[in-house]
């Protein structure tokens, strides 16, 4: 089995009913064993003029290679109505793979760590509440080291998690 983080984000619809039926779908995915899930938070929208995030993350253990845990994510975001019509648009799902025990992995279609996660503080802090003390493998750094580095003035908890 493998230590695996994913995240996850809504903007479009009623996302925190959309996010929490993700986890629900990633619980009975086989090979997938949830261990944990974040608090949602309401963040700000990165790229385009769009409404405000719901953000978390789940760790979970996986008996599945990096390629198939990121197919089965793909084929969840799609049965939740994602369409990729923009970058960093406006979006139903959102799961992002972003860890993967201690793996790199560079490739054209997948990198791990995710390569943008050390920056972002709407993963950051859901990750630190449920993981703090995951090595980010590139940085060799503790998450709860990574998130006091960023800007977290636009994450903010929902108090109906």
């Amino acid at each position: 089995m493998h230590d695996s983080v994913i995240a996850l984000g809504s903007n479009i619809g009623d996302s925190t009913t959309i996010l929490n039926a993700a986890v629900k779908t990633l619980h009975k995915v086989p090979g997938i064993t949830y261990k944990m899930k974040s608090s949602w938070y309401r963040t700000k929208a990165v790229g385009p003029a769009q409404p405000d995030y719901i953000n978390g993350c789940v760790t979970i253990s996986v008996d599945l290679e990096p390629f198939k845990l990121l197919e089965i994510l793909l084929e969840i975001e799609n049965q939740f109505g994602r369409e990729r019509k923009q970058r960093w648009g406006a979006r139903t799902l959102d799961l992002d793979l972003l860890l993967y025990d201690d793996f790199i992995l560079h490739t054209p279609t997948l990198q791990i760590p995710h390569p943008r996660m050390t920056q972002r503080a709407f993963v950051l802090v859901p990750l630190a509440e449920i993981a703090p003390d995951w090595v980010e493998p590139v940085s060799k750094r503790l998450i709860k080291e990574l998130v006091k580095e960023v800007d977290c003035s636009d994450v903010y908890l929902l108090t109906d998690n």
